[in-house]
């Protein structure tokens, strides 16, 4: 399942998610393999890093162009047709499409190969705090298309004096071949227009901007969602060729001083850093696993998710616009060395994550801030102008939503005037051995001293790690479940009480497996800070952050 909502019904769309041969030439094994999902849920590949090949036999029902949709391949992969490449694409998450013209009707083979390895042609995936799992990780669909098609639709909402919004839309139209008369009509709750196109060169792509001006529209709102379907329908003549369909809402998100916004009421983020990792499923999760995190961040009163470190599953996207659950999204870097942030190749591979991410997820109501450059160098002069230069793309790419970072350069980060929303990982009595209270007022302190003054403040990353199942109810030693409730208990309330921070994310939800590199680091070579451990089973913690983020 790619959505959560179908997003065509003029265009013929057919999932090829389901069995797939995955073929390692290392070994020269065969094995079958579920796609969307992670080779290592085989046990033979449970460590393998490497190439693979995912194969299976698509059956074309007649004679077209298509596209073939990507939601995501871990982390590089070239996509061959019947033996000849036609595609490829870097990372793991974001999707990528494929279009193959004149193909006919009968069956085709089409063949992915796969590779999760590090190496020069990899700065965004390296050894880290997470794990690099090896798959198709998201869900591959089959797309007929006809001469012309809708590329892709961007929205964002203004508010009006008198409560209505207008939409704003910008639509890319593209041609595989030449025609004539074509028509673009844009509906949303109760406004529609029309544009007209005329003539299409095969190879041009149009853009069309529209307003609908005046909509009453109920809010989206946290926890109260209301969305509605935006609908492009593309005719030639007075026959419809093709449609996107997207689901969007209609709210605002201020920065007023310290304060953050919504709907124009005071917004305090109780949220938790969430990585995409299951300890059977890895980082590919279908839509009812999700809902089941969901529900448990729901239960402990939180209202928000941080993607920690990378883009998430759009399904995942879908399930918090459906629940009203906020969203701060980032692109993939965390904790890069300096050699990889001054390389060529790490300049086009952010880059081109920062694109995909917004194009392809900006229309996520529940997306309210974007991030970049998780723990990278923000306390030196070529930093600033890394994080100001990635600042600029996002801003060019989605300039309605503010721009953050979360930054571990304690008392000497010289980037905090880039930013919309200053953000801080911190680990009072847990890396840093003084009191909660006393740390959070001398690093606000410093911060509103050195670039925060007027700004909202979240604390991005706060928490303390906790082993399965290790009880030292006396000691209350590191390590265990007690020590770990202790600890998030004083954080919690700390950071809370602060009339100077807009809220906090919880390092995290769930245990996650790490690279063996961080083994001697890292007990289980996991890392346990999670209040649920990788199967999602509570640790003691859970109960006190629920009555914390519920008061």
């Amino acid at each position: 399942m790619y959505r959560l909502f179908k997003e065509h019904f003029a265009r013929n769309v057919v999932s090829l998610d389901g069995i797939w041969t995955l073929d390692v030439p290392k070994t020269g094994q065969r094995y079958y393999a579920i796609v969307p999902g992670v080779w290592e849920a085989i046990p033979e590949l449970a460590a393998f890093e490497g190439v693979a090949v995912y194969s299976k036999a698509v059956s074309v029902s007649k004679g077209c162009d298509i596209m073939l949709r990507f939601g995501g391949v871990s982390h590089t992969a070239r996509v061959f047709w019947n033996g000849d490449e036609v595609g490829s694409h870097y990372n793991a998450f974001t999707g990528f499409e494929v279009i193959i013209k004149g193909v006919s009707s009968g069956e085709h083979r089409l063949a992915v190969e796969v590779d999760n390895s590090f190496g020069e042609n990899s700065t965004l995936h390296i050894p880290n705090d997470y794990f690099t799992y090896g798959g198709i990780n998201r869900s591959v669909e089959l797309h007929y298309l006809e001469d012309a098609y809708i590329a892709r639709q961007s929205f964002y909402a203004t508010e009006n004096l008198d409560g209505t919004f207008d939409a704003h839309v910008r639509a890319t139209v593209c041609a595989l071949k030449n025609v004539s008369d074509v028509q673009y009509v844009l509906s949303i709750a109760d406004k529609s227009t029309k544009v007209s196109l005329n003539q299409l060169s095969g190879g041009e792509c149009r853009e069309i901007e529209v307003v609908l001006p005046s909509i009453m529209a109920e809010r989206w709102e946290v926890r109260d969602a209301r969305l509605y379907d935006l609908c492009g329908v593309l005719y030639a003549g007075d026959r419809s060729i093709d449609d996107l369909i997207d689901r969007v809402g209609f709210r605002t998100f201020e920065i007023a001083g310290e304060k953050m916004l919504l709907n124009h009421k005071r917004v305090t983020i109780k949220g938790f850093n969430r990585h995409e990792d299951h300890g059977q499923l890895g980082m590919s999760m279908d839509a009812g696993t999700m809902m089941c995190d969901l529900q448990l961040l729901l239960d402990m009163g939180a209202n928000s998710v941080r993607t920690c470190h990378y883009p998430n599953d759009p399904l995942f996207l879908d399930l918090c616009d459906e629940l009203g659950i906020l969203v701060w999204e980032e692109h993939h870097a965390r904790a890069l060395p300096g050699d990889i942030l001054r390389s060529e190749l790490f300049t086009k591979q952010i880059s081109d994550c920062n694109t995909e991410m917004i194009t392809q997820h900006v229309n996520h109501p529940c997306i309210y801030i974007w991030g970049i450059l998780n723990e990278c160098e923000s306390e030196t002069e070529f930093g600033h102008e890394l994080y100001r230069k990635n600042f600029e793309q996002l801003k060019h790419l989605d300039p309605t939503r503010p721009v953050t970072f979360a930054s571990c350069r304690h008392f000497k980060d010289v980037c905090l005037d880039l930013v919309d929303v200053v953000s801080f990982n911190i680990y009072p009595a847990w890396y840093e051995d003084v009191p909660v209270s006393e740390y959070l007022d001398k690093l606000l302190k410093w911060m509103d001293e050195n670039g925060a003054k007027d700004k909202p403040v979240l604390i991005s990353e706060i928490g303390a790690g906790a082993i399965p199942g290790y009880h030292d109810p006396f000691r209350r030693a590191k390590w265990s479940e007690e020590r770990q409730a202790d600890i998030l208990e004083k954080q919690i309330s700390a950071v809370l009480a602060s009339a100077r921070t807009s809220g906090l994310y919880i390092w995290q939800f769930a245990d996650v497996r790490v690279d063996e590199k961080w083994a001697m680091r890292r007990p289980r070579t996991m890392n346990n800070k999670g209040v649920v451990d990788e199967y999602r089973r509570p640790k003691l913690a859970y109960s006190t952050v629920k009555e914390l983020y519920n008061k």
